[in-house]
């Protein structure tokens, strides 16, 4: 039996509306390598959606192994992100070399998310 292992589609943000529902809440952390915006949800689980430009490498790989890291770290961090909205903008190029760093960066700003959280109540 083959373990599933990827981000099922009712996971990941699609159209134009939820984007810009996420950046209009106007909640977002960031650091050098993402910009990370949030909104909450009235779902169960969290939903990601990406936005890796092409100024950040021309080449459809790099961009392909960014979305890539993003989303597996979202798989096995989602349970901490609650009922939330997240786009996650890339600012700068990263390769596997920095994978530890990528992920420590990706825990900081989700610990940063938990204003989005408390903003949503009000």
């Amino acid at each position: 039996m083959k373990a599933n292992y990827g981000l099922p589609s009712c996971k990941r943000l699609h159209k134009t509306d939820e984007f810009s529902s996420v950046f209009n809440f106007r909640c977002s952390v960031g650091n050098h390598f993402f910009q990370v915006f949030a909104r909450p949800n009235q779902l169960a689980y969290p939903r990601l959606g990406l936005i890796v430009s092409r100024k950040i490498s021309k080449r459809a790989v790099d961009r392909n192994y960014i979305k890539r890291t993003i989303r597996e770290f979202f798989r096995l961090n989602q349970q901490q992100f609650g009922s939330l909205d997240v786009v996650v903008r890339t600012k700068k190029l990263f390769d596997r070399s920095s994978h530890t760093e990528i992920h420590q960066e990706l825990l900081k700003l989700l610990g940063g998310l938990k204003k989005c959280h408390v903003s949503s109540s009000i």
